[in-house]
Formats: C-alpha cells, structure tokens, sequence
C-alpha cells in the first residue's frame, strides 16, 4: 500500500487541486487528510467537498474546530482570525455538519499508525512540535511506530531508535523496522518552509518522501483580495513564511 499524506489545505483549492491530480498520477493507494480544510484560504467549501470526495481518512484542526465553534478564536492571531469570521460566513451547512463529525486523531491499526492534527500527547491543545524536545515528550503517548502530523506547516521526519537516540530529516527518508517516526507532512495550502510550493507526503514499502508541486499562486491570490482576506495572508502565499 501506497499512502499520501496531505494536510493543512486551508482552503487553498489551487493547490489541492494540484496535489489530488499528482496523487492520481502517481496511482496511489490512499490519501489521509490531517486537518485544517478551512482558513486563511478563498474556497473552503470547494475545498472540504474535494477532501470528502478523495480521501479514505479525515481529520479536523484547529481551523476547523474554530470554524464550528468549537475552538475559541481569541488566541488566533488578528489575520487568522478574521478568515476565520470571513470562513463563518461563507460555509454551507453541508461544509459544516462534515467538519462536525471529524475527529482530531485517528488510531489506525494495520498501519500501526497514529494520524493527529497537533500532538499526540494533547491533540485538542494544539500545541505545535517543533523541537526534539517536543518529540521526545510525544513519543511518550502513543504506542504506535508511526506518528503522522500537520499544524506547523514545517515538513520533517523525526526517527527514534531504540537506544532513544533522535535523528531528522528533511527531504525523504528510509524507515526501519525497530525505529518509531513522528513525520510532518507539511502544507499543501499554505507552506511555511520559505519554500512556497504545495507539499504533501507519500508512504509506502518503508519510505517516506515529501513532494514540492508548484500551482498557481496569483489565482488563489487575486480570490482572496476579492473577498477582502487580509493582505498578510495573501502576501505570504508567495513566500512560503
């Protein structure tokens, strides 16, 4: 089984659309959605249908749950807030009642694989893992040899060997058999690796390699300014910050 990892879309559908064409091209097996649908982005509703339609697996972030109201949005910073209340007013019920019924991690066991959003150890927090100092406490709460997360937008592996020594990468890597892994797959809509393409991550026969897609920037641009998105966030897009 070949496995595509795609998170944080951000109803971005320019580069969702780039992404799921890729995955088909590619015939992988299955796709696994880390959260984050919503925010930021000029399509949400375009966007969450796509997820629905395509992908075996979802979840919900942060983005989401704020959508819904099911995550306070006074700890957002002023320009994700106001996309969030620009997203509250654009989603349709049907957007909404699917974002209602994702969970924010998801534990499946043939993969012996975890799927969370954040972190395993507090997955509704939010917390980021950013450090091997977040990894090694996160470690601590899941039994499983994979982890797969989104929510900082930062693509990277992170191997534990048995000895509890840590090594990273960034591009791809070859998974071993007695090391666990938490891996990051990045952002499909809205990277922040100063690399601005879109970027998910394909799994299978124990690898791991992340994939860069360039798509059209200027488009999800020029939607966003006609919906008044805040100019940070548009701005950003072409930067990869």
């Amino acid at each position: 089984m070949r496995y595509a990892i795609i998170s944080d879309v951000h109803a971005n559908l320019e580069a969702l659309e780039v992404v799921l064409r890729d995955v088909k091209k590619r015939k992988i097996d299955e796709i696994l959605f880390l959260g984050d649908a919503v925010g930021y982005g000029p399509n949400p509703n375009e966007c969450v249908e796509l997820l629905k339609k395509n992908c075996r697996t979802l979840l919900a972030g942060n983005h989401d749950w704020a959508t819904i109201g099911l995550t306070d949005i006074q700890y957002f910073n002023e320009y994700a807030k106001a996309a969030i209340l620009w997203t509250q007013e654009v989603l349709t019920p049907e957007s909404r009642k699917f974002i209602e019924i994702l969970p924010v991690t998801k534990d499946l066991k043939k993969e012996d694989m975890l799927i969370v959003h954040s972190t395993p150890k507090e997955p509704e927090a939010w917390h980021y893992l950013l450090t091997l100092w977040d990894a090694e406490v996160n470690f601590h709460y899941f039994k499983h040899r994979l982890c797969m997360i989104g929510h900082s937008h930062l693509p990277f592996v992170i191997e534990r060997v048995p000895s509890g020594e840590m090594i990273t990468y960034k591009y791809e890597a070859r998974l071993g058999k007695n090391e666990r892994y938490i891996i990051n797959a990045g952002s499909v809509g809205q990277p922040r690796d100063r690399d601005p393409r879109a970027c998910y991550a394909i799994f299978g026969d124990d690898t791991l390699e992340f994939v860069r897609l360039e798509y059209a920037i200027e488009k999800t641009q020029k939607k966003m300014r006609d919906a008044g998105l805040p100019l940070m966030l548009i701005e950003r897009l072409s930067t990869g910050t």
